[in-house]
């Protein structure tokens, strides 16, 4: 949960902090239930099937169904790759580290952490790289003195507006990236150890909890400081959002904590992403997909891991950092959200054991708030892709 906020995570709700103030943070903490519900149904098909995600949709809804989830699980890791390597470049070049530099050390510490062929080893590296997420809440923080300007706003919620519509489905898609279904999946049922749901739902809904605050914290800080007195701004660059929210820390310490949160998440969810799309490809595809097992072992597994970490890094390297990338990558996770989520109730009410699936108001919860939120965001794409 912590790599569900990354780098595109803070981008997009910089984005939307800077443009609308702080009307979409109700928005965002809004999704804290749904989000706890669709990784809750994740966690009980995991533990009680021992597959993953891609193979299940594969046994039990046919050879199409995993086709087009492969399909999305490339477009949605590959998209997300782009956002996180973009934020460790913009980190780089905020320090005068070119991207030549931070780029290539960024694939070969990725790499050289999922080489350890340990499962636990690779979560408790990315658990430790991921709590410089904090840092946003100390950024948060230091803009509390000029959130005054922009607090009046809530009350008022632009639903008509485009760009308001187009900045929900992009915190929508930032906060159901699809890859996050196939990765907790087949994490679940690849750890080692004693399967116990009731400590998984309690990790869960503190991950839900803490990654919407995190990305809430972002928000905040760039309301109150790029969107004081109503005055809309629109962002242009990483470098450019860390320079405006760390304005009350001072220029070195406000860069350096900035710079450690964006990394941070940044790292972590390339780690996860990755891990998805080599595990979800391996599921669909029938290869042996696991972190217990050696490169010797799993070889294609290992592969799509690096070329997908290695392909999207050289694919930042001649791109510019264009902040309306990030976005528009999180509108399409949005798009892709209600397909993950009928596959998802579908398989947990027909694929789990009796006692295990869901059922009555629960059921009903999920099927209904996916709805809404689903519908949200499809709406909100087609707003903010109109022609003007």
């Amino acid at each position: 949960m912590l790599a569900d906020c990354d780098a595109g995570n803070v981008v997009t709700a910089a984005q939307a902090g800077a443009q609308t103030g702080l009307r979409l943070l109700p928005v965002l903490l809004a999704l804290v239930p749904l989000l706890y519900m669709v990784q809750e149904l994740t966690v009980r098909l995991g533990l009680f099937t021992g597959r993953g995600f891609g193979e299940l949709v594969r046994a039990r809804l046919g050879p199409v169904c995993a086709g087009l989830a492969a399909a999305g699980l490339i477009v949605a890791v590959l998209g997300s790759l782009v956002t996180e390597l973009t934020g460790v470049a913009g980190v780089g070049e905020m320090f005068g580290v070119s991207r030549a530099v931070s780029l290539p050390l960024a694939v070969a510490v990725l790499c050289g952490i999922v080489l350890t062929g340990s499962h636990r080893r690779v979560d408790r590296i990315a658990i430790a790289i991921g709590v410089f997420d904090l840092a946003f809440f100390a950024v948060a923080w230091s803009a509390r003195s000029q959130l005054h300007g922009v607090t009046q706003a809530m009350t008022h919620l632009p639903f008509g507006s485009r760009e308001f519509a187009y900045l929900a489905a992009a915190l929508i898609g930032a906060t159901f990236n699809p890859w996050m279904v196939f990765y907790q999946q087949a994490a679940v049922a690849d750890a080692p150890g004693t399967r116990n749901l009731a400590s998984a739902r309690v990790e869960t809904a503190v991950g839900a909890v803490l990654t919407q605050c995190l990305t809430g914290a972002v928000l905040v800080a760039a309301a109150a400081t790029l969107s004081a007195h109503g005055q809309s701004h629109s962002l242009g660059s990483i470098g450019e959002i860390g320079n405006a929210l760390v304005v009350e820390l001072g220029p070195f310490a406000g860069r350096l904590l900035f710079g450690a949160g964006v990394l941070g998440a940044a790292l972590v969810a390339a780690i996860v992403s990755s891990l998805a799309l080599a595990w979800g490809l391996g599921e669909v595809f029938g290869y042996k997909a696991s972190l217990e097992a050696g490169p010797a072992r799993a070889p294609w597994f290992y592969a799509a891991y690096a070329l997908s970490v290695a392909g999207s890094a050289c694919f930042v390297w001649v791109s510019p950092d264009l902040v309306s990338l990030n976005v528009a990558a999180q509108v399409v996770n949005a798009l892709m959200l209600p397909f993950v989520v009928v596959m998802l109730v579908v398989l947990s009410v027909t694929v789990l054991p009796k006692p295990h699936r869901p059922r009555g108001l629960y059921l009903w919860l999920v099927i209904v708030v996916g709805a809404i939120v689903c519908a949200a965001g499809v709406w909100g794409a087609i707003q903010g892709w109109h022609p003007r």
